[in-house]
């Protein structure tokens, strides 16, 4: 069970700005920064957050406040439940010969070149692109709250993939993730997310918390593949019809 915690703290609104997924449309956000320096009180407010439908970004949770808006939805696997289709099946038998770590979040050259490449790969127009080790250093080690790293290697030992994620009391919340783009028959970003569901059924934990999804959004299609999905609504937690 989550501790009962006080979350009578200050909330912010941000300024609009472009929706980085759906075209002409403005996004808002309401966030917080969370407890710098206590990692237990951090970790117990981050977890009471995501059930609120929040998502961490370093030292802040924020969830989407737009006026105009309401595409953006937090969803969640029910571990016990999930049923993979035959295509993440077959996507799981070609990463077969991958070994799952888990390490605490820090940095290594490893992690960060590998983090580069995909940026450069996958979101050449992002700010990602151009971040510095010390940026990425405070993206792995600022904020986190019981935080683990999911690393996927290869029998040679090559680092494949990596998938930050919070454990948030009922289960594991991702917050980001970044892999190999040399290798797209292995849909390594499907593949981090399966082993994340897996570690989290072996220790008898709830959920996978995905963070948003946007239904017309084709960047965010892959998380609908995860069934059954449930979405926070304001009826609370009810199944994704895909």
């Amino acid at each position: 069970m989550l501790p009962d915690i006080d979350i009578s703290r200050p909330f912010y609104l941000s300024r609009p700005g472009p929706c980085p997924y759906l075209a002409d449309q403005t996004e808002r956000k309401l966030f917080t920064p969370l407890p710098p320096s206590d990692e237990e009180e951090r970790a117990a407010l981050n977890a009471a957050l995501c059930h609120a439908g929040f998502r961490r970004s370093q030292s802040i949770a924020y969830r989407p406040a737009c006026l105009s808006c309401a595409a953006c939805l937090p969803v969640r696997i029910p571990v016990t439940r999930f049923a993979p289709s035959r295509s993440l099946r077959r996507i799981r038998a070609r990463n077969a010969d991958l070994q799952l770590e888990k390490h605490p979040p820090r940095f290594t050259p490893e992690l960060f070149a590998l983090f580069l490449a995909y940026q450069k790969s996958r979101h050449a127009e992002s700010d990602m692109t151009q971040m510095s080790e010390t940026d990425f250093r405070e993206m792995l080690e600022v904020g986190g709250a019981h935080t683990e790293l999911y690393v996927l290697r290869d029998h040679t030992g090559v680092l494949q993939g990596c998938l930050i994620a919070d454990d948030v009391g009922d289960g594991t919340s991702a917050v980001y993730s970044f892999f190999a783009v040399d290798a797209p028959r292995r849909s390594l970003g499907t593949a981090l997310i399966l082993s994340v569901i897996e570690d989290a059924r072996t220790r008898g934990l709830a959920y996978v918390y995905l963070g948003y999804w946007i239904a017309a959004s084709r960047k965010m299609a892959y998380k609908s593949r995860f069934q059954p999905l449930e979405s926070l609504g304001s009826s609370g937690w009810n199944p994704v019809v895909s």
